[in-house]
């Protein structure tokens, strides 16, 4: 079981020798325990990003809003007017149908009336018009993305990117500029895909959490900094404590050769115990769970 913030922090106070027994932490006003309980967070944000910890890995999995609506268009203006609806219609929104320009994006939308970031070219009326939302809000607790984990589980496609800024715009700008695999951007805060998709599709990633701190009475880290006696994080005890400890020493101006070597082995064995590893051949073999060597016959193949 995780100790405890106030276990911690007595634990670090012992072994440095500056107080014993604390009882309370959060609450503390003595300068040295304000101290440590700053250095012991600052250890954990900085844990937090030096490696893919297993237990801060999160799927995120959402499917694409679209909806098609009728309306009138009038050539060199940006107003749809007498629009069927205008419901769920905003800024995260893209427009196709005749006579809009490529990567058009909804301004705004009031009453029957929906603002364009581009004038139509036509003027028509009663045209149907498909708003697909591209752009949706990454998960509150995001931190940063898992490589290669973008999916289109409904095509069961990798998605394609992140893309460059000059390769979004090229998508975004030129005449060939769409295929059947989504690409995606995270741009903004927001998790950007082009092209504007018509159909209800299930996308998802992997993505690593900034919350490494569990409140009492919680089953999962819902924090991201130690703020009450009882509370609790992922990473071990012993690394935690001597972290703190190392940076105690650091701020102090004391030798931290002994502390760093300590604190960088139980780095590396947390790294590597964290959830495991492949193990690796140096004379390695075809898969023969498919069609190989292994399960075919010597004569009469296909008969």
């Amino acid at each position: 079981m995780a100790s405890t913030m106030l276990q911690l922090v007595n634990q670090v106070v012992t072994e440095l020798g500056t107080s014993t027994s604390l009882s309370a932490v959060a609450s503390s006003t003595n300068q040295d325990v304000v101290q440590v309980l700053a250095l012991m967070n600052a250890v954990g944000y900085e844990l937090q990003r030096k490696h893919q910890w297993q237990a801060l890995t999160k799927e995120y999995r959402f499917t694409t809003v679209y909806y098609q609506y009728t309306g009138d268009s009038t050539s060199g203006s940006t107003s749809l007017t007498g629009m069927s609806s205008i419901s769920g219609l905003d800024s995260n929104f893209m427009v196709t149908g005749t006579g809009i320009n490529q990567d058009t994006y909804v301004s705004s939308a009031a009453g029957t009336t929906v603002v364009l970031t581009q004038a139509a070219t036509v003027t028509a009326t009663g045209t149907t018009f498909t708003f697909g939302q591209t752009k949706y809000s990454l998960p509150s607790d995001y931190d940063r993305q898992v490589d290669r984990t973008q999916y289109d589980k409904s095509n069961r496609w990798e998605m394609l990117g992140p893309e460059t800024a000059q390769q979004w715009q090229f998508l975004k700008s030129s005449y060939i500029s769409t295929g059947p695999r989504v690409r995606y951007r995270i741009l903004g805060n927001k998790f950007q895909i082009w092209p504007i998709i018509s159909t209800n599709d299930y996308l998802g990633f992997e993505y690593v959490s900034n919350l490494w701190v569990t409140a009492s009475g919680s089953t999962a880290p819902d924090k991201a900094s130690f703020t009450a006696d009882t509370d609790t994080c992922i990473f071990p005890d012993r690394l935690i404590v001597l972290g703190t400890k190392l940076k105690y020493f650091e701020i102090k101006g004391f030798d931290t050769t002994a502390l760093k070597r300590d604190y960088d082995d139980q780095l590396s064995f947390a790294k590597a115990n964290d959830a495991g590893s492949p193990t690796l051949s140096f004379s390695p073999r075809l898969s023969s769970v498919l069609i190989s060597y292994d399960n075919i016959p010597d004569s009469g193949y296909g008969s």
